[in-house]
């Protein structure tokens, strides 16, 4: 009996094993495809070229590939969606997970999770439609897609990502810390913001870093309200994203274009690769502490 439980284990872990290095091979795979891919574009045009030239003329005559404007581009709107999204999304979790009355959270938690099941193409569409004629009007500009179109856009959608995996983490603090907080005298909503919160701050930390992830991996619902055009960042102007710029020309791209493209598409895989480093850093510093 004992040796079949054994041999059961062991089958069982294999097969966990075995679905982890799929997953790490597949990252793999797609580190060593995006390398092999953009390097010769970066080669050929010149890496201080590519990354801080300000002109992207693809079908020109003399083409030109500076992806500076792209680059300023994503990170101005991901900062900007997570500048808004972040408190809007964390303040709803301490609300869900600690406050709300269990039928208040329950309509709450469906909301969200409609909300997640969107798709982004919706968004895109809704925004066009709604959002940048009303820029337009309220700011007297000539287009209302823009930059901040795309901010207030992808603010909302990194929404769900970051209520329910902060949710989770704040559900998971033991009761027993905010119990001994209260018992000292502490009111609910301190115990929640001096007690709960720091013991989930890891949860949180994941929450925000995969807002990020979906805030630069976006690309549908920006190219229908920012304006798709390769000009240097201006919060009332029409621009493009690195995810943008790959999604609009790869259907037509050919020779030095498409390894340009699939260049930005590696600049975009670093700079996701960076973020969780980064995060790791600071969590694992959290943690020997």
């Amino acid at each position: 009996m004992k040796n079949k439980k054994r041999l059961f284990e062991t089958i069982i872990h294999g097969i966990f094993l075995l679905l982890g290095l799929i997953t790490v091979g597949f990252v793999l795979l797609i580190t060593i495809y995006l390398v092999i891919s953009g390097i010769p574009a970066i080669r050929t045009i010149g890496l201080f070229p590519f990354l801080f030239g300000t002109t992207w003329e693809s079908t020109a005559a003399e083409p030109s590939y500076g992806i500076l404007p792209f680059i300023l581009t994503s990170v101005y709107g991901t900062a900007g969606a997570m500048v808004l999204g972040v408190p809007i999304g964390f303040l709803t979790a301490v609300y869900l997970a600690k406050i709300a009355n269990p039928k208040v959270k329950a309509v709450m938690e469906q909301a969200v999770s409609m909300l997640a099941g969107i798709p982004s193409v919706v968004y895109g569409l809704v925004g066009m439609l709604t959002l940048v004629p009303g820029i337009r009007k309220l700011f007297n500009v000539p287009d209302g897609a823009s930059l901040f179109a795309a901010i207030i856009v992808l603010a909302i959608m990194v929404l769900p990502s970051i209520i329910k995996v902060s949710m989770t983490a704040l559900e998971a603090v033991p009761k027993e810390y905010e119990d001994a907080s209260l018992a000292l005298g502490a009111t609910p909503i301190e115990t929640y913001f001096r007690v709960s919160v720091p013991a989930a701050r890891s949860g949180i930390a994941a929450a925000v870093v995969l807002g990020v992830g979906r805030a630069i991996g976006e690309a549908m619902a920006v190219m229908m309200v920012s304006g798709n055009v390769p000009n240097m960042p201006s919060l009332f102007q029409s621009v493009r994203f690195l995810t943008t710029a790959v999604a609009s020309e790869m259907s037509y791209s050919s020779g030095l274009q498409q390894q340009a493209l699939f260049s930005i598409a590696l600049v975009l895989f670093l700079f996701i690769m960076l973020i969780n480093v980064i995060l790791n850093f600071f969590l694992k510093g959290d943690k020997e502490k």
